[in-house]
Parts: structure tokens; C-alpha cells; sequence
């Protein structure tokens, strides 16, 4: 096995890590619409650090071995469209997704406050379902376009 094909399995590794996220967050917004007391919402808030470390850690290196790889390839090139889509996906990716956990972050300090009917009525609004939704079609979307490469 070559350096590359190395390289290859690590960024898909970490490309795993990301999407292993991404699951347990889509766990944690289903059942924090369903939650019922504070009790049960700090539960889950407990869960969440483990996501967010596997998706900032998983995300910057699906980052640095993309372009590492997307360089040091014989058949592909930096500018090549399905790269160039790959890096605008990825940063609005990012940008939603912080925003979404910002969204939660802001749940959480109410619920550490102990305002359970403002974290009930957060946590049943649309508004972080909605970007926790939208992180995920992109995902898809990224992984979409790694997979057919189109324009390559």
C-alpha cells in the first residue's frame, strides 16, 4: 500500500467520524423534542460533547487530507469542479453547523439556569431541527460528490 492509499483510508476514516456525528446529534434533536423534563434535556446534554469533538476532529481532517489529496494525485487537480464544489460544501457545512450547535449551546446554558418551559419550547421549535437537517443534506451532498466526481 502507497502513501496515498494511506492518506486515502485516513481521510475516509475520518469522513466516518463525521458522519458518526452526525448521527448521534440527529438521535439527540429527535429525542430532545420529545423530552419532557430538565432532568431528561441535561441527559442528552451530556452526550453531546462526544459528537462535537468527533465532528470539529473528523472535519479538519477530512479538510487538510482533501486538498493533500486532491494535490498529490495524478488524475485529479485542485481546480477541478468536483473540488472546487467539495470546498464550498464543506465551508457551508461548517457555517450551518455551527450554527446549529450554537442554537443547542444556547438550550443548554437555559437549561443549566433551570428555565425548563423556555428549553421545552426551544427544543420543540423548528429552527434547530431545520439547520441540524440542512447539515445533513450537505453532508450527503459532499459525500455525493466525492463519490461520482462530476466534471472529472
Amino acid at each position: 500500500m502507497s502513501f496515498y492509499d494511506w492518506m486515502l483510508a485516513l481521510n475516509l476514516l475520518a469522513a466516518s467520524a463525521v458522519a458518526s456525528s452526525l448521527v448521534l446529534f440527529s438521535v439527540l434533536v429527535y429525542r430532545g423534542r420529545r423530552m419532557t423534563t430538565l432532568d431528561e434535556t441535561r441527559l442528552l446534554f451530556r452526550v453531546a460533547p462526544v459528537g462535537g469533538m468527533l465532528i470539529a476532529g473528523g472535519l479538519a481532517i477530512v479538510v487538510a487530507l482533501g486538498v493533500y489529496l486532491a494535490i498529490a494525485s495524478d488524475r485529479y487537480e485542485i481546480w477541478n469542479l468536483w473540488v472546487i464544489a467539495a470546498i464550498v460544501l464543506t465551508i457551508a457545512f461548517g457555517g450551518i453547523g455551527q450554527r446549529s450547535g450554537a442554537y443547542y449551546t444556547d438550550v443548554q446554558k437555559l437549561a443549566e439556569e433551570g428555565d425548563e418551559p423556555e428549553v421545552m419550547a426551544r427544543l420543540r421549535a423548528p429552527t434547530g431541527a431545520t439547520l441540524h437537517v440542512v447539515t445533513v443534506v450537505l453532508f450527503l451532498l459532499i459525500v455525493l460528490d466525492m463519490v461520482f466526481k462530476p466534471g472529472a
